[in-house]
């Protein structure tokens, strides 16, 4: 029994290392960079989306779903959502600003990046995983949830 209470004092104390507000920052700021360095490769400038981008959803990226490949549907349209996804989304995390929403918008954006690149499961696994754990934990103080009295 004394040993027990000795692990349990032992991580008390590691616990307390880091702030969960701490965390849920850190967590927010990495999801956030890989997906906003992405957005800003699909933009020409304002409102203008690459022809780059809308050339990858019309020939080069494709859904794989139930064991075939299937052309994005409205590639288009899919390239102006996954710019503004990666731009809008991360802001909002990075700001703490409706956390949980834009973290579940990301863990969405994430499965069908799964969908479009199967072989990409140990990034987009990792990436699901900082998704969940900030929708779990919340904006913490470090954000504007926090200051407008909505996070944890």
């Amino acid at each position: 029994m004394a040993l027990m209470q000795l692990f349990t004092k032992a991580e008390n104390f590691v616990a307390r290392l880091i702030p969960a507000s701490l965390a849920s920052l850190a967590l927010r700021v990495a999801l956030a960079v890989p997906f906003y360095r992405s957005g800003l490769t699909k933009w020409e400038g304002f409102g203008q989306i690459s022809e780059s981008a809308v050339f990858l959803f019309q020939e080069e990226f494709k859904l794989h779903l139930f064991g075939k490949v299937i052309d994005y549907p409205m590639p288009t349209l899919a390239a102006y959502g996954s710019g503004i996804g990666e731009i809008v989304l991360p802001i909002m995390l990075v700001l703490g600003l409706g956390t949980r929403f834009a973290a579940l918008g990301i863990l969405v954006m994430t499965a069908i990046i799964q969908l479009t690149v199967p072989d990409g499961w140990p990034l987009h696994l990792t990436w699901a995983a900082m998704a969940a754990g900030i929708i779990a934990l919340g904006a913490g103080k470090f954000s504007l949830d926090h200051l407008i009295g909505r996070g944890r």
